[in-house]
């Protein structure tokens, strides 16, 4: 199956370094079942809270997927399929490198998420790879907070929508001595020096976009967010 834009490059930043991948909030699948294909992980976790999706998933995955105690079989990614909340997954019964995926759901409940996990795991090395669908900076501003490192992010655009891709570590890990980390910025650093004409049209798309959503809440014409508390945060994307 080919994937979305999205899902492509979300794909693209997951690396070979971890023991376990965790495709939470994970729909029908599409993503981690790449992630399988390609054995990215010795054991790829599939985690929703809709059993029906789950219920599907796991036989997908059972038919085209099978698993058996072969020595061939181990050279090729497991699975496990979860339907419970994303807080609640256990990462303590399994030990390595984690990474959490998180995409297609708001900021909000993408910090309450990482916030869940991170205080029930806190000495886990865990990186996070997020797309949250809105209040980017929110989500930012929470993750500089939690003292989190930043790997890579990414601005695309797919279906007139824009979305900010977020790959961020707890700072747990020992590879971070050799593995680059920068500060977490509230509003984004590489995003806003594209590579090429196209990239950079996208940013300066989004750069208005996001301005005109603060600024209809600061003038009070939307209900979303009250005008006070947005007044830092226009500043901030002007100063971009």
């Amino acid at each position: 199956m080919k994937l979305s834009n999205r899902l492509q490059t979300l794909h693209s930043l997951v690396s070979d370094d971890y023991q376990h991948i965790w495709d939470c909030c994970c729909d029908h699948g599409f993503l981690g079942v790449q992630l399988l294909s390609d054995n990215k992980a010795p054991l790829i976790h599939f985690v929703d809270i809709v059993p029906s999706l789950m219920h599907d998933l796991e036989g997908k995955l059972t038919r085209y997927f099978p698993q058996d105690n072969n020595v061939e079989q181990h050279k090729r990614s497991q699975w496990k399929v979860y339907c419970l909340d994303v807080a609640a997954i256990p990462l303590n019964k399994h030990t390595g490198k984690h990474l959490v995926i998180i995409a297609g759901v708001g900021g909000d409940l993408t910090q309450k998420l990482v916030d869940d996990i991170h205080h029930q795991h806190p000495d886990k090395d865990i990186d996070f790879l997020l797309c949250p669908v809105h209040q980017q900076f929110e989500l930012r501003s929470h993750l500089k907070a939690l003292k989190f490192g930043l790997v890579d992010e990414v601005l695309i655009e797919e279906n007139r929508r824009y979305y900010e891709i977020l790959l961020v570590s707890n700072n747990q890990g020992e590879s971070e001595n050799i593995r680059p980390l920068s500060e977490i910025s509230n509003v984004g650093d590489k995003i806003w020096a594209p590579s090429c004409e196209h990239q950079l049209q996208i940013s300066q798309q989004y750069k208005a976009k996001t301005l005109q959503h603060y600024l209809r809440i600061h003038q009070g014409q939307d209900q979303q967010g009250k005008p006070s508390e947005v007044k830092h945060i226009i500043d901030a994307y002007q100063a971009i």
